[in-house]
């Protein structure tokens, strides 16, 4: 047992990606006291890690920024990512949060005190804090998921996964093996293939592949957006019509409206055929399960890469790893040189969700809780029995434009019950049950008309599916209502209280267990 000094903050912000900026930026316009920590030692989270090849949003441009922070200087209309670290780092910097990041800080246990109304937090070099609101941001797309196949680690080249590239692996000439074909996969096929002696590809399940409307924005076009009333406001909407009807209409009205299902693979479809001669390959690249069960994703370069001669993609199952290569079950040795895992990430599983312990009212664990109940959240943002505690990212969230927008949404649903406990003298906000349930259970209905309950489905390996069947990612509303419900819904959901005067003092140092006591006792 080390006795560290505790600070105390009155919002801690959880990660500096752009969901965590954004949160610092709108506690600023509110003047409310904030710190936002950081595990590593730069902001930008996801687009400052993701730094292989090819790696760009899939979502347009137009609709990657902010609604009161927009950006005029994207290059492309589907920016590269290093555009959207400058981005992070603007938005860092335009608004002064710097100075309230506390960088290499990392958070391995949060729990709340009953008492005094107020989440202590261990980090990892044994410190801690408190705060009395929790903000959590510390990005979905955060741990990186590796197969679990026999012999992986008997392998004698190179190994990397997309989300840790190592830029010292020159690829150039060599016999390169990639693993899946999600959109990491998607990106960095098209950039290697080029410059690799061999590229082979591993499919499990092929991936919707709808064409790419992408285009250079140039410097006249950046000066409208900037300059003219209304231009970018104008292409925002424009531009996200595909998506506004057939990613979200289309998935979370699916038994409605089927044809736009339908529609989607057709376009899907006749885009492959253009792309794709050989009517085996096309073949092994057409999906046979339901458009948007699995994320689809948008590409003019992934397709025709196959058409290469130095680019095999097999479908037969592997069986194992060896030094030399991957043994599919076939008994065929594929010889390679590197192995690239685009096999993506761990998103709502025990353990990443959320990424460390957060004991609530009672001790209970958030993760496991969602793990044995299912994962659910009020306004995808709060949880009953974790008070003060704020998702930026929470279970059914993701809807409107982008992932923006729900970021937006949360964020603003927790500034107004920060700002109604505050007003009513209270230092403990936490939705009520009976509220709670029936938000989860009109999700649940919502979701049997969505894609995700129609049938089509199976055989999508889909990490939208969670272990009870649900698709905790999406969130069945439309971008309108998202919006409407994070202004109106009413505060009366949640039960405010204030704690007792002899509470103990929130600032007052005391002693606090080392994160391996802390674990050990947990």
């Amino acid at each position: 047992m080390s006795e560290k000094q505790l600070s105390h903050v009155e919002v801690l912000v959880i990660g500096a990606g752009l969901a965590g900026l954004w949160a610092g930026i709108e506690l600023t316009k509110a003047g409310i006291d904030f710190v936002i920590a950081e595990k590593s030692g730069e902001v930008g989270g996801t687009w400052k890690v993701n730094r292989y090849p090819g790696v760009a949003v899939d979502v347009n441009s137009f609709n990657y920024s902010y609604n009161d922070v927009p950006y005029f200087k994207w290059t492309r209309a589907f920016a590269p990512g290093a555009e959207v670290a400058v981005y992070a780092d603007h938005l860092a910097d335009a608004f002064a949060l710097r100075p309230r990041i506390r960088f290499h800080t990392h958070i391995v246990e949060a729990r709340w005190d009953e008492r005094a109304h107020v989440w202590r937090l261990t980090l990892g070099d044994g410190g801690a804090m408190t705060c009395r609101y929790l903000i959590q941001a510390p990005g979905g797309l955060t741990q990186p998921k590796r197969p679990d196949i026999r012999g992986l680690a008997d392998f004698q080249g190179a190994v990397m996964h997309t989300a840790e590239w190592n830029d010292a692996v020159d690829l150039r000439g060599k016999r390169v093996a990639v693993l899946g074909t999600g959109a990491s996969a998607v990106q960095v096929v098209p950039n290697i293939a080029p410059s690799v002696a061999k590229l082979t590809v591993f499919q499990r399940t092929p991936i919707w592949v709808m064409p790419k409307m992408d285009f250079e924005i140039s410097p006249r076009m950046r000066w409208a957006y900037e300059n003219i009333p209304g231009a970018f406001a104008a292409t925002r909407a424009v531009t996200s019509l595909p998506s506004t009807v057939f990613f979200r209409l289309g998935t979370i009205h699916a038994k409605r409206a089927p044809f736009l299902q339908k529609t989607a693979e057709r376009i899907a479809k006749r885009h492959l055929a253009r792309q794709i001669k050989d009517p085996a390959l096309r073949e092994k690249l057409t999906p046979h399960y339901g458009f948007g069960c699995k994320r689809p994703v948008i590409s003019n370069e992934y397709l025709t890469a196959f058409n290469r001669e130095n680019v095999a993609l097999v479908t037969d199952a592997i069986d194992h790893i060896e030094a030399r290569g991957i043994v599919t079950r076939d008994g065929v040795l594929h010889e390679i040189d590197v192995l690239i895992l685009a096999t993506g990430f761990n998103v709502f599983e025990l353990g990443n969700a959320p990424p460390y312990p957060v004991h609530g009212s009672g001790g209970v664990e958030l993760g496991r809780f969602w793990h044995e109940n299912r994962y659910q959240a009020y306004e995808a943002c709060t949880v009953a029995g974790w008070p003060n505690m704020f998702l930026l990212t929470g279970p059914y969230g993701l809807g409107g434009r982008s992932y923006l927008s729900m970021v937006e949404a949360s964020t603003r649903h927790a500034l107004r019950v920060i700002k109604e406990a505050k007003s009513r003298g209270a230092t403990s906000a936490d939705v009520r049950q009976d509220a709670h349930s029936a938000y989860f259970q009109g999700i649940l209905r919502r979701q049997e008309k969505s894609v995700f309950q129609n049938g089509t489905c199976g055989g999508s390996n889909s990490y939208y599916f969670d272990r009870h069947g649900d698709a905790p990612a999406m969130r069945p509303h439309l971008g309108f209502e998202i919006s409407l419900r994070s202004h109106f819904s009413s505060l009366d959901h949640y039960e405010f209280r204030t704690a007792p005067q002899d509470a103990v003092d929130a600032r007052k140092p005391r002693p606090v267990a080392a994160p391996s006591e802390m674990s050990a006792s947990a």
